[in-house]
Protein backbone atom coordinates (compact mmCIF):
# COMPACT_ATOMS: atom_id res chain seq x y z
CA UNK A 1 0.00 0.00 0.00
CA UNK A 2 1.07 3.62 -0.61
CA UNK A 3 0.30 5.63 2.56
CA UNK A 4 -0.95 9.11 1.61
CA UNK A 5 1.44 11.12 3.75
CA UNK A 6 0.89 14.35 1.83
CA UNK A 7 -2.44 14.76 3.66
CA UNK A 8 -1.15 13.72 7.08
CA UNK A 9 -3.02 15.45 9.93
CA UNK A 10 -5.39 17.10 7.42
CA UNK A 11 -9.16 16.70 7.37
CA UNK A 12 -10.18 14.70 4.29
CA UNK A 13 -13.68 13.85 3.10
CA UNK A 14 -14.08 10.84 0.82
CA UNK A 15 -17.06 9.61 -1.16
CA UNK A 16 -17.32 6.20 -2.81
CA UNK A 17 -16.42 3.04 -0.92
CA UNK A 18 -16.26 0.45 -3.67
CA UNK A 19 -13.03 -1.44 -4.36
CA UNK A 20 -10.74 1.47 -5.25
CA UNK A 21 -12.53 3.87 -2.88
CA UNK A 22 -12.04 1.57 0.09
CA UNK A 23 -8.36 1.14 -0.82
CA UNK A 24 -7.98 4.92 -1.06
CA UNK A 25 -9.60 5.42 2.34
CA UNK A 26 -7.23 2.88 3.87
CA UNK A 27 -4.21 4.58 2.26
CA UNK A 28 -5.33 7.94 3.65
CA UNK A 29 -5.76 6.54 7.15
CA UNK A 30 -2.40 4.77 6.89
CA UNK A 31 -0.78 8.08 5.93
CA UNK A 32 -2.21 9.92 8.92
CA UNK A 33 -5.11 11.82 7.36
CA UNK A 34 -8.22 12.54 9.43
CA UNK A 35 -10.79 10.82 7.22
CA UNK A 36 -14.57 11.00 7.01
CA UNK A 37 -15.80 8.51 4.39
CA UNK A 38 -19.28 7.93 3.00
CA UNK A 39 -21.24 6.16 0.29
CA UNK A 40 -24.85 6.09 -0.89
CA UNK A 41 -24.83 2.34 -0.28
CA UNK A 42 -25.24 1.57 3.45
CA UNK A 43 -23.61 -1.84 2.99
CA UNK A 44 -20.44 -0.17 1.69
CA UNK A 45 -20.38 2.21 4.64
CA UNK A 46 -20.78 -0.72 7.03
CA UNK A 47 -17.99 -2.64 5.33
CA UNK A 48 -15.63 0.35 5.56
CA UNK A 49 -16.41 0.92 9.23
CA UNK A 50 -15.74 -2.76 9.92
CA UNK A 51 -12.15 -2.39 8.67
CA UNK A 52 -11.48 0.76 10.69
CA UNK A 53 -12.36 3.52 8.25
CA UNK A 54 -13.99 6.50 10.03
CA UNK A 55 -17.37 7.09 8.38
CA UNK A 56 -19.89 9.90 8.51
CA UNK A 57 -22.61 11.44 6.37
CA UNK A 58 -20.91 14.18 4.33
CA UNK A 59 -24.15 16.16 4.38
CA UNK A 60 -23.61 16.74 8.11
CA UNK A 61 -19.91 17.62 8.33
CA UNK A 62 -18.33 21.08 8.59
CA UNK A 63 -16.83 21.54 5.14
CA UNK A 64 -14.96 24.69 6.17
CA UNK A 65 -12.34 22.52 7.85
CA UNK A 66 -11.88 20.04 4.97
CA UNK A 67 -8.54 20.23 3.14
CA UNK A 68 -9.36 17.82 0.29
CA UNK A 69 -12.34 15.92 -1.04
CA UNK A 70 -11.45 12.54 -2.56
CA UNK A 71 -14.02 11.23 -5.04
CA UNK A 72 -14.16 7.73 -6.49
CA UNK A 73 -13.90 7.83 -10.30
CA UNK A 74 -17.24 6.08 -10.82
CA UNK A 75 -19.15 8.96 -9.19
CA UNK A 76 -20.33 11.77 -11.55
CA UNK A 77 -18.17 14.89 -11.35
CA UNK A 78 -19.89 16.97 -14.04
CA UNK A 79 -22.43 15.06 -16.18
CA UNK A 80 -25.26 14.24 -16.33
CA UNK A 81 -25.16 16.32 -13.17
CA UNK A 82 -22.64 16.50 -10.34
CA UNK A 83 -23.16 14.16 -7.43
CA UNK A 84 -24.51 15.90 -4.31
CA UNK A 85 -21.16 15.48 -2.56
CA UNK A 86 -19.44 17.33 -5.42
CA UNK A 87 -21.86 20.24 -5.00
CA UNK A 88 -21.03 20.42 -1.29
CA UNK A 89 -17.28 20.40 -1.92
CA UNK A 90 -17.50 23.07 -4.60
CA UNK A 91 -19.71 25.29 -2.45
CA UNK A 92 -17.03 25.14 0.25
CA UNK A 93 -14.16 25.77 -2.18
CA UNK A 94 -12.57 22.40 -1.42
CA UNK A 95 -10.35 20.73 -4.04
CA UNK A 96 -11.76 17.55 -5.61
CA UNK A 97 -9.25 14.82 -6.44
CA UNK A 98 -9.03 11.07 -7.00
CA UNK A 99 -6.70 8.23 -6.17
CA UNK A 100 -4.37 8.78 -9.15
CA UNK A 101 -3.85 12.39 -8.06
CA UNK A 102 -2.96 11.19 -4.56
CA UNK A 103 -0.47 8.76 -6.11
CA UNK A 104 1.28 11.41 -8.21
CA UNK A 105 1.59 13.67 -5.14
CA UNK A 106 3.18 10.84 -3.16
CA UNK A 107 5.59 10.15 -6.02
CA UNK A 108 6.61 13.81 -6.19
CA UNK A 109 7.06 13.94 -2.42
CA UNK A 110 9.09 10.76 -1.95
CA UNK A 111 10.65 9.62 -5.25
CA UNK A 112 10.12 12.19 -8.00
CA UNK A 113 12.66 10.53 -10.28
CA UNK A 114 11.10 7.05 -10.25
CA UNK A 115 9.80 6.41 -13.79
CA UNK A 116 6.04 6.65 -14.27
CA UNK A 117 4.27 5.61 -17.47
CA UNK A 118 0.58 6.53 -17.77
CA UNK A 119 -1.66 5.25 -20.56
CA UNK A 120 -5.03 6.46 -21.80
CA UNK A 121 -7.19 6.33 -24.92
CA UNK A 122 -10.65 5.14 -25.87
CA UNK A 123 -9.44 1.70 -26.98
CA UNK A 124 -6.32 -0.37 -26.43
CA UNK A 125 -5.40 1.04 -23.00
CA UNK A 126 -5.29 -2.26 -21.15
CA UNK A 127 -3.25 -4.12 -23.76
CA UNK A 128 -0.73 -1.29 -24.02
CA UNK A 129 -0.50 -0.98 -20.25
CA UNK A 130 0.09 -4.71 -19.85
CA UNK A 131 2.65 -4.69 -22.67
CA UNK A 132 4.69 -1.81 -21.18
CA UNK A 133 4.70 -3.52 -17.78
CA UNK A 134 5.71 -6.84 -19.34
CA UNK A 135 8.67 -5.31 -21.20
CA UNK A 136 9.86 -3.57 -18.04
CA UNK A 137 9.52 -6.71 -15.91
CA UNK A 138 11.20 -8.88 -18.55
CA UNK A 139 14.15 -6.48 -18.54
CA UNK A 140 14.60 -7.04 -14.81
CA UNK A 141 13.11 -3.81 -13.53
CA UNK A 142 11.05 -3.42 -10.33
CA UNK A 143 7.65 -2.81 -11.95
CA UNK A 144 4.32 -1.84 -10.40
CA UNK A 145 1.20 -2.23 -12.57
CA UNK A 146 -2.15 -0.69 -11.62
CA UNK A 147 -4.90 1.83 -12.18
CA UNK A 148 -7.90 1.21 -14.40
CA UNK A 149 -6.49 -2.17 -15.46
CA UNK A 150 -7.86 -3.61 -12.21
CA UNK A 151 -5.43 -2.96 -9.35
CA UNK A 152 -6.10 0.21 -7.36
CA UNK A 153 -3.05 2.44 -7.71
CA UNK A 154 -2.72 3.11 -3.98
CA UNK A 155 -2.46 -0.63 -3.26
CA UNK A 156 0.88 -0.74 -5.10
CA UNK A 157 4.24 -0.63 -3.32
CA UNK A 158 5.38 2.86 -2.26
CA UNK A 159 7.50 5.02 -4.59
CA UNK A 160 11.24 4.66 -4.28
CA UNK A 161 14.28 5.16 -6.49
CA UNK A 162 14.48 2.61 -9.28
CA UNK A 163 10.85 1.49 -9.01
CA UNK A 164 8.82 1.79 -12.24
CA UNK A 165 5.07 2.49 -12.30
CA UNK A 166 2.76 1.65 -15.21
CA UNK A 167 -0.74 3.03 -14.68
CA UNK A 168 -3.78 2.76 -16.93
CA UNK A 169 -5.93 5.88 -16.61
CA UNK A 170 -9.58 6.22 -17.55
CA UNK A 171 -11.04 9.59 -18.44
CA UNK A 172 -12.78 9.59 -15.04
CA UNK A 173 -9.45 9.20 -13.25
CA UNK A 174 -7.74 11.90 -15.31
CA UNK A 175 -10.63 14.26 -14.61
CA UNK A 176 -9.77 13.91 -10.91
CA UNK A 177 -5.99 14.28 -11.43
CA UNK A 178 -5.25 17.97 -12.05
CA UNK A 179 -1.47 17.62 -11.64
CA UNK A 180 -0.81 14.28 -13.31
CA UNK A 181 2.80 14.30 -14.52
CA UNK A 182 4.06 11.02 -16.01
CA UNK A 183 7.58 10.50 -17.21
CA UNK A 184 5.96 9.11 -20.35
CA UNK A 185 2.28 9.63 -21.12
CA UNK A 186 0.50 7.69 -23.86
CA UNK A 187 -2.67 8.77 -25.70
CA UNK A 188 -3.77 6.03 -28.10
CA UNK A 189 -6.94 7.29 -29.78
CA UNK A 190 -10.16 9.21 -29.24
CA UNK A 191 -13.59 8.11 -30.38
CA UNK A 192 -16.96 9.00 -28.82
CA UNK A 193 -17.26 7.26 -25.47
CA UNK A 194 -18.61 8.03 -21.99
CA UNK A 195 -20.31 11.17 -23.32
CA UNK A 196 -23.03 10.64 -20.73
CA UNK A 197 -20.34 11.49 -18.17
CA UNK A 198 -18.47 14.17 -20.12
CA UNK A 199 -21.21 15.96 -22.03
CA UNK A 200 -19.42 16.58 -25.33
CA UNK A 201 -16.69 14.97 -27.39
CA UNK A 202 -14.57 18.09 -26.98
CA UNK A 203 -14.77 17.93 -23.19
CA UNK A 204 -13.87 14.24 -23.31
CA UNK A 205 -10.85 15.06 -25.53
CA UNK A 206 -9.78 17.91 -23.26
CA UNK A 207 -9.69 15.55 -20.28
CA UNK A 208 -7.63 12.96 -22.15
CA UNK A 209 -5.23 15.69 -23.30
CA UNK A 210 -4.39 16.55 -19.70
CA UNK A 211 -2.48 13.30 -19.25
CA UNK A 212 -0.08 13.88 -22.15
CA UNK A 213 0.14 17.65 -21.62
CA UNK A 214 1.63 17.02 -18.17
CA UNK A 215 4.13 14.41 -19.36
CA UNK A 216 7.88 14.77 -19.76
CA UNK A 217 7.48 12.83 -23.01
CA UNK A 218 4.05 12.70 -24.68
CA UNK A 219 3.49 9.67 -26.91
CA UNK A 220 0.48 10.28 -29.13
CA UNK A 221 -1.02 8.07 -31.81
CA UNK A 222 -2.06 10.57 -34.48
CA UNK A 223 -4.48 8.53 -36.59
CA UNK A 224 -7.58 10.51 -35.64
CA UNK A 225 -8.23 14.23 -35.92
CA UNK A 226 -8.53 14.88 -32.20
CA UNK A 227 -5.22 13.26 -31.28
CA UNK A 228 -3.38 14.84 -34.22
CA UNK A 229 -4.47 18.29 -33.07
CA UNK A 230 -3.53 17.50 -29.47
CA UNK A 231 -0.03 16.43 -30.58
CA UNK A 232 0.48 19.69 -32.48
CA UNK A 233 -0.90 21.82 -29.67
CA UNK A 234 1.15 20.43 -26.83
CA UNK A 235 4.31 20.31 -28.95
CA UNK A 236 3.92 24.05 -29.53
CA UNK A 237 3.71 24.47 -25.75
CA UNK A 238 7.18 22.95 -25.38
CA UNK A 239 6.37 19.35 -24.44
CA UNK A 240 8.44 16.65 -26.13
CA UNK A 241 6.10 14.71 -28.43
CA UNK A 242 6.68 11.29 -30.00
CA UNK A 243 4.08 10.57 -32.68
CA UNK A 244 2.86 7.05 -33.42
CA UNK A 245 0.80 5.79 -36.37
CA UNK A 246 -0.63 2.51 -37.60
CA UNK A 247 -1.87 4.02 -40.87
CA UNK A 248 0.77 6.34 -42.29
CA UNK A 249 4.55 6.73 -42.49
CA UNK A 250 5.92 9.48 -40.27
CA UNK A 251 8.91 11.75 -40.74
CA UNK A 252 9.58 11.50 -37.02
CA UNK A 253 8.19 8.93 -34.60
CA UNK A 254 7.20 5.26 -34.77
CA UNK A 255 4.87 3.80 -37.37
CA UNK A 256 3.63 0.44 -38.53
CA UNK A 257 4.23 -1.08 -41.95
CA UNK A 258 2.16 -4.23 -41.67
CA UNK A 259 3.67 -6.21 -38.80
CA UNK A 260 6.86 -4.18 -38.82
CA UNK A 261 7.43 -1.20 -36.52
CA UNK A 262 9.78 1.43 -37.90
CA UNK A 263 11.41 4.39 -36.16
CA UNK A 264 11.72 7.59 -38.17
CA UNK A 265 14.01 10.52 -37.52
CA UNK A 266 14.35 13.46 -39.87
CA UNK A 267 12.56 11.64 -42.66
CA UNK A 268 14.75 8.53 -42.47
CA UNK A 269 13.31 5.33 -41.02
CA UNK A 270 14.85 2.11 -39.74
CA UNK A 271 13.40 -1.18 -38.48
CA UNK A 272 12.62 -1.28 -34.77
CA UNK A 273 10.60 -4.46 -34.25
CA UNK A 274 8.96 -7.29 -36.18
CA UNK A 275 5.61 -8.42 -34.73
CA UNK A 276 5.00 -11.19 -37.25
CA UNK A 277 4.85 -14.47 -35.43
CA UNK A 278 3.87 -12.84 -32.10
CA UNK A 279 0.35 -14.24 -31.78
CA UNK A 280 -0.59 -11.86 -28.95
CA UNK A 281 0.19 -8.78 -31.05
CA UNK A 282 -1.68 -9.58 -34.24
CA UNK A 283 -3.53 -6.89 -36.18
CA UNK A 284 -3.11 -3.22 -36.95
CA UNK A 285 -4.57 -2.11 -33.63
CA UNK A 286 -1.88 -4.09 -31.81
CA UNK A 287 0.81 -2.63 -34.07
CA UNK A 288 -0.27 0.77 -32.74
CA UNK A 289 -0.27 -0.51 -29.17
CA UNK A 290 3.21 -1.97 -29.63
CA UNK A 291 4.60 1.20 -31.21
CA UNK A 292 3.31 3.28 -28.30
CA UNK A 293 4.72 0.81 -25.78
CA UNK A 294 8.11 0.86 -27.52
CA UNK A 295 8.19 4.66 -27.39
CA UNK A 296 7.33 4.66 -23.68
CA UNK A 297 9.97 2.08 -22.81
CA UNK A 298 12.61 4.02 -24.74
CA UNK A 299 11.58 7.16 -22.85
CA UNK A 300 12.24 5.48 -19.50
CA UNK A 301 15.60 4.04 -20.50
CA UNK A 302 14.97 0.50 -21.76
CA UNK A 303 17.34 -0.68 -24.48
CA UNK A 304 16.09 -1.63 -27.93
CA UNK A 305 17.28 -5.21 -27.47
CA UNK A 306 15.40 -5.55 -24.17
CA UNK A 307 12.28 -4.10 -25.79
CA UNK A 308 12.40 -6.59 -28.65
CA UNK A 309 12.93 -9.45 -26.20
CA UNK A 310 9.93 -8.31 -24.14
CA UNK A 311 7.69 -8.02 -27.18
CA UNK A 312 8.50 -11.58 -28.24
CA UNK A 313 7.39 -13.05 -24.88
CA UNK A 314 4.26 -10.95 -24.30
CA UNK A 315 1.57 -13.39 -23.08
CA UNK A 316 -1.29 -11.10 -24.06
CA UNK A 317 -4.05 -9.62 -22.00
CA UNK A 318 -6.26 -12.26 -20.44
CA UNK A 319 -9.62 -12.61 -22.27
CA UNK A 320 -8.52 -10.19 -25.03
CA UNK A 321 -7.42 -11.86 -28.28
CA UNK A 322 -5.61 -14.38 -26.09
CA UNK A 323 -4.30 -17.52 -27.83
CA UNK A 324 -4.99 -20.24 -25.28
CA UNK A 325 -4.46 -23.51 -27.14
CA UNK A 326 -3.29 -25.07 -30.38
CA UNK A 327 -3.88 -28.29 -32.26
CA UNK A 328 -2.08 -28.60 -35.56
CA UNK A 329 -2.97 -25.59 -37.70
CA UNK A 330 -5.85 -24.57 -35.43
CA UNK A 331 -5.39 -21.92 -32.73
CA UNK A 332 -8.01 -21.36 -30.02
CA UNK A 333 -8.51 -17.69 -29.16
CA UNK A 334 -10.22 -16.30 -26.05
CA UNK A 335 -11.64 -12.86 -26.84
CA UNK A 336 -14.37 -12.96 -24.19
CA UNK A 337 -13.77 -9.28 -23.34
CA UNK A 338 -15.38 -8.38 -26.69
CA UNK A 339 -18.80 -7.59 -25.27
CA UNK A 340 -20.12 -5.61 -28.27
CA UNK A 341 -19.65 -5.58 -32.03
CA UNK A 342 -17.01 -2.82 -32.06
CA UNK A 343 -14.97 -4.71 -29.48
CA UNK A 344 -15.13 -7.91 -31.55
CA UNK A 345 -13.88 -6.23 -34.73
CA UNK A 346 -10.12 -6.26 -33.90
CA UNK A 347 -10.03 -10.03 -33.34
CA UNK A 348 -12.10 -10.75 -36.45
CA UNK A 349 -9.77 -8.54 -38.48
CA UNK A 350 -6.67 -10.38 -37.26
CA UNK A 351 -7.35 -13.90 -38.58
CA UNK A 352 -8.16 -15.04 -42.10
CA UNK A 353 -10.25 -18.18 -41.46
CA UNK A 354 -12.40 -18.15 -38.35
CA UNK A 355 -14.72 -20.59 -36.64
CA UNK A 356 -16.56 -17.93 -34.69
CA UNK A 357 -18.36 -18.47 -31.38
CA UNK A 358 -20.67 -15.53 -30.76
CA UNK A 359 -23.69 -14.59 -28.70
CA UNK A 360 -24.86 -14.00 -25.18
CA UNK A 361 -26.89 -11.09 -23.90
CA UNK A 362 -27.35 -8.86 -26.98
CA UNK A 363 -26.24 -5.26 -27.21
CA UNK A 364 -27.96 -2.56 -29.24
CA UNK A 365 -27.05 -2.77 -32.92
CA UNK A 366 -26.29 -6.49 -32.94
CA UNK A 367 -23.55 -7.61 -35.34
CA UNK A 368 -24.58 -5.85 -38.55
CA UNK A 369 -21.53 -3.58 -38.33
CA UNK A 370 -19.27 -6.66 -38.57
CA UNK A 371 -20.51 -7.66 -42.02
CA UNK A 372 -17.21 -6.66 -43.60
CA UNK A 373 -15.58 -9.53 -41.74
CA UNK A 374 -18.14 -12.16 -42.75
CA UNK A 375 -15.99 -13.45 -45.66
CA UNK A 376 -13.35 -14.47 -43.07
CA UNK A 377 -15.82 -16.60 -41.10
CA UNK A 378 -15.87 -20.26 -42.12
CA UNK A 379 -18.78 -20.94 -39.77
CA UNK A 380 -20.47 -19.30 -36.78
CA UNK A 381 -21.59 -21.09 -33.61
CA UNK A 382 -24.29 -19.07 -31.87
CA UNK A 383 -25.03 -19.20 -28.15
CA UNK A 384 -27.22 -17.49 -25.59
CA UNK A 385 -30.13 -15.08 -26.00
CA UNK A 386 -28.69 -13.40 -29.08
CA UNK A 387 -28.49 -16.60 -31.13
CA UNK A 388 -31.69 -16.15 -33.14
CA UNK A 389 -31.06 -12.47 -33.89
CA UNK A 390 -27.46 -13.17 -34.93
CA UNK A 391 -28.66 -16.00 -37.16
CA UNK A 392 -31.04 -13.61 -38.89
CA UNK A 393 -28.18 -11.16 -39.53
CA UNK A 394 -25.85 -13.85 -40.85
CA UNK A 395 -28.61 -15.23 -43.11
CA UNK A 396 -27.10 -16.93 -46.13
CA UNK A 397 -23.85 -14.94 -45.92
CA UNK A 398 -22.19 -17.15 -43.31
CA UNK A 399 -22.83 -20.83 -42.48
CA UNK A 400 -23.99 -21.10 -38.89
CA UNK A 401 -25.48 -23.35 -36.27
CA UNK A 402 -27.33 -22.47 -33.09
CA UNK A 403 -25.17 -24.32 -30.57
CA UNK A 404 -26.97 -22.96 -27.54
CA UNK A 405 -24.18 -23.52 -25.02
CA UNK A 406 -20.51 -22.61 -25.04
CA UNK A 407 -19.45 -26.20 -24.41
CA UNK A 408 -21.26 -27.47 -27.53
CA UNK A 409 -20.00 -24.53 -29.57
CA UNK A 410 -16.36 -25.27 -28.66
CA UNK A 411 -16.71 -28.98 -29.42
CA UNK A 412 -18.41 -28.43 -32.78
CA UNK A 413 -16.11 -25.60 -33.86
CA UNK A 414 -13.01 -27.63 -32.97
CA UNK A 415 -14.25 -30.62 -34.96
CA UNK A 416 -15.08 -28.52 -38.01
CA UNK A 417 -11.78 -26.62 -37.87
CA UNK A 418 -9.83 -29.88 -37.57
CA UNK A 419 -11.42 -31.09 -40.81
CA UNK A 420 -10.64 -27.88 -42.69
CA UNK A 421 -7.91 -28.60 -45.24
CA UNK A 422 -7.62 -25.02 -46.49
CA UNK A 423 -4.90 -23.93 -44.07
CA UNK A 424 -4.49 -22.32 -40.64
CA UNK A 425 -7.72 -21.53 -38.79
CA UNK A 426 -8.84 -19.97 -35.53
CA UNK A 427 -11.58 -21.20 -33.21
CA UNK A 428 -12.48 -17.89 -31.63
CA UNK A 429 -14.76 -16.86 -28.80
CA UNK A 430 -15.47 -13.20 -29.57
CA UNK A 431 -19.09 -12.92 -28.43
CA UNK A 432 -20.04 -9.36 -29.43
CA UNK A 433 -22.43 -9.64 -26.48
CA UNK A 434 -22.52 -9.30 -22.73
CA UNK A 435 -22.18 -12.49 -20.71
CA UNK A 436 -24.96 -12.03 -18.19
CA UNK A 437 -27.52 -14.41 -19.70
CA UNK A 438 -25.25 -17.39 -18.99
CA UNK A 439 -22.26 -16.17 -16.98
CA UNK A 440 -21.56 -13.79 -14.10
CA UNK A 441 -19.10 -11.73 -16.18
CA UNK A 442 -16.85 -11.98 -19.21
CA UNK A 443 -13.98 -13.32 -17.08
CA UNK A 444 -16.02 -16.34 -15.98
CA UNK A 445 -17.16 -16.87 -19.58
CA UNK A 446 -13.57 -16.70 -20.83
CA UNK A 447 -12.37 -19.12 -18.18
CA UNK A 448 -15.17 -21.52 -19.19
CA UNK A 449 -13.99 -21.32 -22.81
CA UNK A 450 -10.44 -22.13 -21.73
CA UNK A 451 -11.71 -25.07 -19.71
CA UNK A 452 -13.67 -26.48 -22.64
CA UNK A 453 -10.64 -26.10 -24.93
CA UNK A 454 -8.40 -27.84 -22.38
CA UNK A 455 -10.84 -30.77 -22.30
CA UNK A 456 -10.47 -31.38 -26.05
CA UNK A 457 -8.19 -34.32 -26.94
CA UNK A 458 -4.79 -33.42 -28.37
CA UNK A 459 -4.85 -29.69 -27.71
CA UNK A 460 -1.59 -28.12 -26.56
CA UNK A 461 -2.51 -25.43 -24.04
CA UNK A 462 -0.60 -22.18 -24.41
CA UNK A 463 -1.55 -20.86 -20.99
CA UNK A 464 -1.77 -22.33 -17.52
CA UNK A 465 -5.19 -23.80 -16.83
CA UNK A 466 -6.54 -23.24 -13.32
CA UNK A 467 -8.23 -26.04 -11.45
Amino acid sequence: MIPVTTLSNRNVALFGLGGSGLATAQALVEGGAVVTAWDDNPDSVEKAAAVGIPTGDLRRIDWSGIASFVLSPGVPLTHPKPHWSVDLARAAGVEIVGDVELFVRERRAHAPDCPFVAITGTNGKSTTTALVAHILKASGRDTQLGGNIGTAVLTLDPPKAGRFYVVECSSYQIDLSPTIDPTAGILLNLTPDHLDRHGTMQHYADIKERLVAGSDTAIIAVDDSFTALIADRIERSGTKVVRVSRRQPLADGLFADGAHILMAQGGTSRPMADLSGIQTLRGGHNAQNAAAAIAACLAVGVSEDDIRAGLSTFPGLKHRMQPVGRKGDVVFVNDSKATNADAAAPALSSYDRIYWIAGGLPKEGGIASLSGFFPKIAKAYLIGEAAAAFAATLGDKVPYEISGTLERAVAHAAADAAGDASGPAAVMLSPACASFDQYKNFEVRGDAFVGHVAALPGVEMLIEVNG
